[in-house]
């Protein structure tokens, strides 16, 4: 049986809702299609950020996958094997957001949704001031990049601080700082770099366009979640199934690459509100002619999340119910495939961070006999006959 995922990133969220009082934007979208899922099927919550891990993307998706958490490389690692680079034994790769800064304060973790072209732009002339043999900035997706160390004296050994947790606070206490004296060298090279990073950036044309056109100036760097090369097991070895991912994000495609799963890219596909969700649906119908298997995520409701913006959220969930989820489940209906939908993680809009509560799940298999859940929601599910689910439960429920 053939089993496909819909992953609407960060949509789990916790009340209250600022404009709506004691809800949350799942319960106030409409989403025939989601809770179609959960009144044909079964529900329950799924743990996907254990205590003592980070409560980053990269460690709710790899728990949503029931892949190892406990080997982890970090989010640099894993964006660097989508991108296609292969670490030496003797490099680090580290993420590194363009953000926003201004008087020592950390205003916005993207930097004002930055464009992939500005972007690449400003990674340009990071390189052109910092680039050597032991330093290298690499392009991703808006405001999503890479950098790698080289060098014997680099190790990971770093400790760090997520962006997107420290909006609205004070940059200087939250650099990159050693873990043990073997991540000194890089610690201090980062700390360097990111405080040098401003001036050079500020003065860009790039930044000067942005603001004089009244947009955030992607006018620092911030380095975080350093590792070497990844080794997280095969997907396949496991499930025995063939998978394949469709995502517009590195940190997505580098864990299904690190899995052995097929990436498949989509034109038009960005990780905002603009993507191109038709085509993200079809391309996931495709792929389910070659896997058996196929986790389709959706990144633009964690970035509203993230913006704290209540309303494009509700707006953004139902779009992900319409233009993706009701898609694939009318070309699909009827030929044996099983639904599940689920977030990675909650993003409470009031709190504009990840937090570590379950998230609601449900799943519809042809044949199953539902339980009684009627709508697919934070609170509804609670009562799902699944009940609360950690490690690979997710995925062992939807293989069946």
């Amino acid at each position: 049986m053939k089993a496909i995922v819909f992953l609407g990133d960060g949509m789990a969220d916790e009340p209250p809702l600022p404009g709506h009082g004691d809800t949350t934007p799942l319960r106030v979208a409409r989403t025939p299609n989601m809770d179609r899922i959960a009144r044909e099927g079964r529900c329950g919550t799924f743990r996907s950020l254990p205590e003592g891990y980070p409560t980053s993307s990269d460690i709710a998706n790899m728990s949503v996958l029931g892949l190892d958490i406990t080997r982890h490389p970090g989010r640099g690692p894993l964006e660097a094997a989508a991108m296609g680079l292969t670490l030496a034994p003797d490099q680090i790769a580290l993420r590194c957001n363009l953000v926003t800064v201004r008087g020592g304060i950390l205003e916005d973790y993207s930097g004002g949704h930055i464009s992939s072209e500005e972007g690449r732009a400003l990674i340009d002339a990071l390189n052109e001031r910092f680039g050597s043999d032991r330093v290298r900035f690499h392009p991703g997706v808006q405001y999503r990049h890479i950098i790698v160390l080289t060098g014997d004296e680099f190790a990971p050994d770093i400790a760090y601080e997520k962006p997107d947790d420290h909006q609205g606070d004070p940059v200087a206490p939250n650099l990159v700082s050693a873990k043990t004296p073997a991540g000194e060298a890089a610690a201090t090279l980062l700390r360097e770099m990111t405080i040098e990073s401003q001036a050079l950036l500020d003065a860009h044309p790039v930044n000067r366009k942005r603001v004089a056109e009244g947009h955030a100036p992607a006018n620092m760097i911030w380095p975080w979640s350093a590792g070497r090369r990844p080794d997280i097991g095969n997907f396949e070895a496991k499930y025995g199934c063939k998978g394949a991912v469709v995502s517009a994000v590195d940190v997505i495609f580098g864990i299904g690459f690190a899995a052995g799963m097929e990436m498949v890219r989509v034109p038009g596909a960005t990780g905002w509100i603009d993507t191109n969700y038709e085509g993200k649906a079809d391309a996931a119908v495709k792929a389910l002619e070659r896997a058996d298997f196929v986790y389709l995520h959706v990144e633009a409701i964690d970035e509203l999340s993230h913006l704290g913006d209540a309303e494009l959220k509700i707006k953004t969930i139902e779009e992900f119910d319409r233009r993706l989820v009701g898609r694939v489940m009318s070309q699909l209906e009827g030929k044996g495939v099983t639904f599940a939908v689920i977030p990675d993680h909650p993003v409470p809009v009031q709190l504009r961070k990840h937090t570590r509560t379950p998230v609601p799940f449900a799943v519809w298999r042809p044949g199953q006999m539902p339980d009684s859940v009627q709508t697919y929601d934070e609170a509804a599910c609670l009562k799902g006959s699944f009940g609360l689910l950690e490690g690979d439960g997710f995925m062992r429920a939807v293989l069946g």
